[in-house]
């Protein structure tokens, strides 16, 4: 009896939990239509003098996202992915009404290769004209290769800025696998694969090292550029102070022209206004850049011929998407599919920023883009990395696209299985034994060494997944199996060494391989049809209420997401540890962050 009220009460609090949130969540709903509503009818207004703001730590997506949390923040009800950005400050160059761009600098948690797009963007805005002004309290180096563009750049008095090289830091696990007593059974191949380096090693092997200066160095080369241009074009002075450490102060900022001024936000404000022509008392008319690139989004007309652009954001996972950003097999293939039975559609263009994932998962996707080229032109378009898995899915493409700032290649199979056998037995004192009538009706175990035999299975299901993904290469590229065996090994390559080694076509943000597609289709008046439909985060949780305690869950992750935001990602990468255990992964090392 005693056990029964347990359950009766733990089911009836479950019951009352998953009450209260489904009933926020659908009030939420109500609000936000309304909300919706109210925003349509009062769009924004973007009237003479007005200045667009953005704000530099916002993360960017690839595809923008319906925000519906928006009713309980001041944030917009569409968030806009980087396209929407990009074709916004394209817009506004020709908008009388907008008489410049105001960055506001800060760490931006967005990769070199968004950035360097929205550089190019804003290098184009300059050509009308207009101003770019800039302005941070603390400028971290990628926000500083944005505004190096910028007309002035100004840094608050007390406030700091950074030029300081760049850094590329892995974390390895393995101190803590001996601690715990769990030992990796980790297979590969490709001597540079090195996304298994973290649990069999301490420190990164030659092969790693080598990559990793490889594209940093070439990652550099476009900072050192672009900073370099504010001096006179004078890149030597940006080692230099570099490596030198020089900049400690606001003062050696000025001193060496990095920024215009050591000034205030009101400071900054006070030009603004002299440079639009207003009184000191006036308001400024700011306008987001989110509010406004919505605004430009819903100018876009249907037209009958159709070029799709289809985003593959996230790590390639099987099955049904269970996360925001996932590239699943399931959802792919139907959204694939979909577009392939469109006649408006004429040519695809597929954008991928994905640091790859299950090695069975690409297969399935790929195996129905391959289908998809035999109705439509298939053009590749990568962001801040499309390697592995992401380089899988894009191998057969008609014409591939990098910024120079891409991350790419990695073209390697790995699995790990972990053997928590002494982990068992030593700390938790629990052992095992078992009956079976066949050889392998236990594997693989998880709780017991791997026997040699068994090793050499799952090594050769490696090779076996390596040499089919070097043969999609090989022919998707029109290469030999020798020439891609040199660039392959599971190396990771910067955008500038793949078009120099055949692994990309040439350079472009989106537009390039829009323009491509269009070509290739023959067709000069298009429209651009986006798939999957915009992310909606409330709606994406609904979905994924299976129970109380997994809707409380996903709640209450999305919370700890945005408080922790840094060590979040600690959190996703143990849960991906889990996931991938006993399967065939085409994936980079799990985090890379150069800063």
């Amino acid at each position: 009896m005693k056990q029964f009220f347990k359950m009766f009460f733990a089911s009836l609090l479950a019951m009352i939990v998953a009450g209260v949130v489904i009933f926020g969540l659908l009030i939420g709903l109500i609000v936000s239509a309304v909300s919706s509503s109210i925003s349509e009818n009062n769009e924004v207004v973007v009237t003479d003098k007005s200045v667009l703001l953005f704000d530099m730590n916002q993360r960017i997506h690839e595809q923008g996202e319906k925000n519906q949390f928006a009713m309980f923040s001041d944030e917009n009800t569409y968030l806009p992915g980087l396209y929407d950005i990009v074709k916004s400050i394209e817009y506004a160059k020709e908008d009388d009404n907008v008489e410049g761009i105001v960055l506001k600098l800060s760490n931006t948690p967005n990769g070199w290769a968004t950035l360097q797009q929205l550089r190019v963007a804003l290098k184009d805005f300059k050509t009308s004209g207009k101003f770019i002004y800039a302005y941070g309290e603390i400028i971290p180096q990628n926000a500083y290769y944005v505004a190096s563009v910028a007309d002035s750049v100004f840094l608050n008095p007390v406030g700091g800025m950074e030029l300081k090289g760049f850094a590329t830091v892995l974390a390895f696990f393995k101190g803590t696998l001996d601690k715990l007593e769990v030992e990796p059974e980790i297979f590969y191949a490709g001597k540079f694969k090195s996304a298994t380096e973290p649990f069999r090693k301490t420190e990164m092997s030659d092969e790693n090292r080598q990559q990793i200066m490889a594209f940093q160095e070439d990652f550099w080369v476009q900072f050192s550029e672009a900073v370099g241009e504010r001096l006179g074009n004078n890149v030597d002075k940006v080692n230099e102070l570099a490596k030198s450490g020089a900049i400690e102060f606001p003062k050696d900022a000025l001193e060496n022209n990095l920024v215009d001024g050591l000034w205030y936000s009101d400071q900054v404000n006070d030009l603004l206004r002299k440079r639009l022509g207003v009184d000191s008392d006036d308001d400024i008319k700011l306008v987001s850049v989110n509010s406004y690139a919505d605004k430009v989004r819903k100018k876009n007309s249907r037209k009958d011929d159709r070029i799709a652009v289809l985003y593959a954001e996230g790590s390639i996972v099987d099955g049904e998407a269970n996360d925001v950003y996932q590239i699943a097999s399931k959802n792919m293939v139907q959204t694939i599919r979909e577009i392939r039975k469109n006649d408006k559609v004429k040519a695809v263009v597929l954008r991928v920023n994905s640091p790859g994932g299950s090695a069975l998962a690409s297969e399935v996707i790929l195996r129905e883009l391959q289908l998809l080229q035999k109705d439509k032109k298939l053009i590749v378009s990568m962001g801040d990395v499309a390697a592995s898995g992401g380089y899988y899915i894009s191998s057969h493409a008609d014409s591939i696209f990098v910024m120079p700032n891409t991350v790419t290649g990695s073209i390697g199979v790995f699995a790990m299985l972990f053997n928590t056998q002494k982990l068992m037995n030593n700390k938790l004192g629990i052992t095992f034994d078992e009956v079976k009538n066949a050889p392998y009706a236990d594997f693989p175990s998880g709780i017991r060494p791997m026997t040699p035999d068994e090793e050499q299975k799952i090594q050769r299901s490696i090779d076996n997944i390596y040499n089919t993904f070097k043969t999609h290469v090989a022919k998707g590229r029109r290469m030999t199996m020798e020439q891609v065996d040199e660039i392959a090994q599971g190396r990771v390559w910067s955008g500038t060494d793949a078009v120099a080694n055949g692994l990309a076509d040439g350079y472009g943000d989106l537009d390039r391989a829009i323009a491509s597609a269009a070509k290739m289709a023959n067709i000069d008046d298009y429209s651009i049809q986006t798939y999957p439909e915009p992310i909606d985060r409330l709606e994406t949780l609904l979905k994924q209420m299976g129970s109380s305690q997994e809707a409380a869950a996903k709640v209450i992750a999305e919370g700890v997401k945005n408080e922790i935001t840094e060590e979040f990602k600690w959190l996703k990468q143990v849960k991906a540890i889990r996931d991938m255990n006993g399967r065939n992964m085409m994936l980079m090392p799990f985090e890379m962050n150069t800063y």
